[in-house]
């Protein structure tokens, strides 16, 4: 019934993203679609990045990848990265996005999980050598029948040797079918995966489109991770192609990176977690590059503090829009005509008209308007169920089908989100959300390691650090704590879940049930920064 009122409402259109893309080759062919600057300038229209996409997709088929199967794809900005997803959503393959920074364990298990027959990687990125943790993984899970690698392959297949004859393309996926599978940031072990489709995936592209007033003259500048649900999305580079403007790739997120290509590429727009937008914000005045071009800069991933976002506009000259959503669905934007006061100081209104929105107290009652409370969503492109995890989706769907989405928030009389905080134990570092389970599964492997509890402290730049609280065995040699952070970095996790602070305790605050507690170690970390 709920699809049903999505179809009938416009929500719901029959579209898929491989056919967007091609709607726009024959009706723009020769618009500038993507540029990927890095190392040397590399531009393709909307024909050329069609065709490209459409050898690409037949390559994939003649090696055995079909409709429903999964593909870990894990790249930089780089126009492959755009290539291979688009490729693998023509023909309906699932893209399994992980991030640059994942290492051996998360791929794993992605790739364990979710039975992938392929796996797309780089040869090496930021120094790290991706093609030898390929040859781990794939030795390591069955179903991994294939390895593409851009760059040095070594016995893995270079994915410029893929490109095959697409006269025999078959008959790509439903509107209603899955895209692929995304990552959440969950708060126990690796992320979950949610599984988005094309439909509902492009009504929330469609609406932060008109919302966010993009157009054919757009020009987006990819800073963040491209396999993001942000800058995928929130318009992101999807959001650009579905309206017919220019993606361009950002190699680094830095000032010194991304301003020169602002003003040699005439960039409209761009969107930034809130450490980085208070980096590029403290280096506006020291430039001398021209940034005139941007309209406006959206800033989400994280809770924007209000003073930072205060600096913002009167820094660059143009537009800010706040963002807060979820890869799970829900995305609030503030729109470009509200009024100064609700951009710095709320997060947005939904998309969506049938995006339904509930702040309960811990009892799931609706608590009284303007109050703080656990949000609850559901709507038009608001997932009902994560994949493949019944007891997971239990805990974190109603019985009704609301998402519960660990946030606590309160409304405004206009209708915005104010986001205080997360109830769950998730840390957002800087809009990359890490689970101290996981971590601190990691840490008790150390054998001088008695206990260990990760929690969040704030942070000036980047909202939340991570914490590591460590009590050692009885009969252990002392331990410093950059010993402590070598010795994580080395059982191959992303670097970013490696902890900022390790403090040595010799017990744990408990709670009245004799559980450790976690709200009071972060009540004696906040204690002690402030003394």
């Amino acid at each position: 019934e709920f699809a049903a009122r999505y179809r009938a409402a416009g929500y719901w259109r029959g579209e898929t993203i491989g056919g967007m893309l091609r709607e726009h080759a024959g009706r723009r062919p020769d618009a500038e679609a993507l540029v990927d600057p890095a190392p040397e300038r590399r531009s393709w229209t909307y024909r050329e990045l069609d065709e490209r996409v459409d050898e690409l997709a037949a390559g994939f088929t003649a090696r055995g990848i079909a409709k429903g199967d999964r593909v870990v794809v894990q790249l930089p900005n780089t126009a492959e990265f755009v290539q291979v997803t688009m490729a693998l959503f023509r023909i309906g393959a699932l893209p399994v996005f992980a991030l640059p920074a994942h290492r051996e364990s998360e791929i794993r298990y992605f790739c364990s999980f979710t039975e992938a027959v392929a796996y797309v990687t780089v040869d090496r990125h930021a120094g790290f050598d991706h093609a030898a943790l390929a040859t781990l993984v794939k030795d390591q899970v069955p179903t991994l029948r294939e390895v593409f690698v851009v760059g040095e392959a070594g016995d893995h297949t270079p994915l410029a040797e893929v490109a095959g004859d697409p006269a025999g393309l078959p008959e790509g996926p439903g509107p209603h079918e899955l895209a692929f599978l995304q990552l959440s940031g969950g708060t126990t072990g690796v992320p979950k995966l949610i599984p988005r489709t094309h439909d509902d995936y492009l009504y929330s592209v469609r609406g932060s489109d008109e919302i966010c007033a993009v157009d054919t003259s757009t020009r987006f500048l990819v800073v963040l991770p491209a396999a993001h649900n942000f800058p995928v999305s929130s318009p992101g580079w999807l959001g650009v192609f579905h309206a017919g403007g220019t993606v361009v790739l950002s190699p680094g997120t830095d000032p010194a990176t991304a301003f020169p290509l602002v003003e040699r590429e005439r960039i409209t727009m761009t969107g930034l977690v809130p450490p980085l937008a208070i980096v590029w914000t403290d280096a506006v005045a020291a430039t001398g590059h021209d940034l005139s071009s941007l309209k406006s800069v959206l800033v989400g991933g994280a809770k924007y503090s209000e003073a930072a976002a205060r600096r913002f506009e009167p820094a660059f000259g143009c537009r800010l829009q706040q963002v807060f959503g979820m890869a799970e669905g829900l995305v609030n934007y503030t729109r470009l005509d509200d009024p100064y006061e609700t951009i710095v100081a709320t997060q947005g209104l939904p998309i969506s008209p049938d995006d339904e929105i509930r702040i309960v107290d811990d009892h799931d009652q609706d608590v009284p308007e303007g109050e703080f409370g656990h949000l609850l969503t559901r709507g038009p492109y608001t997932v009902r169920g994560y994949w493949r995890a019944p007891e997971h989706n239990r805990r974190s769907f109603t019985e009704d089908g609301f998402y519960r989405t660990g946030d606590i928030v309160r409304r405004t009389p206009g209708g915005h989100l104010v986001v205080e905080g997360r109830a769950k134990d998730q840390i957002n570092r800087g809009g990359e959300k890490i689970a101290p389970e996981e971590v601190e599964n990691v840490i008790l492997r150390h054998p001088s390691v008695h206990d260990v509890s990760v929690v969040a402290v704030p942070d000036e730049y980047l909202g939340e650090r991570s914490l590591a609280y460590v009590v050692l065995r009885g009969d252990a040699e002392p331990l410093r704590a950059v010993a402590v952070k070598r010795f994580v970095r080395e059982q191959g996790i992303a670097a970013f879940k490696v902890p900022d602070l390790v403090e040595f305790v010799d017990e744990f605050p408990q709670t009245g049930v004799g559980k450790v507690s976690k709200k009071g170690l972060r009540a004696a970390a906040d204690s002690a920064q402030d003394q």
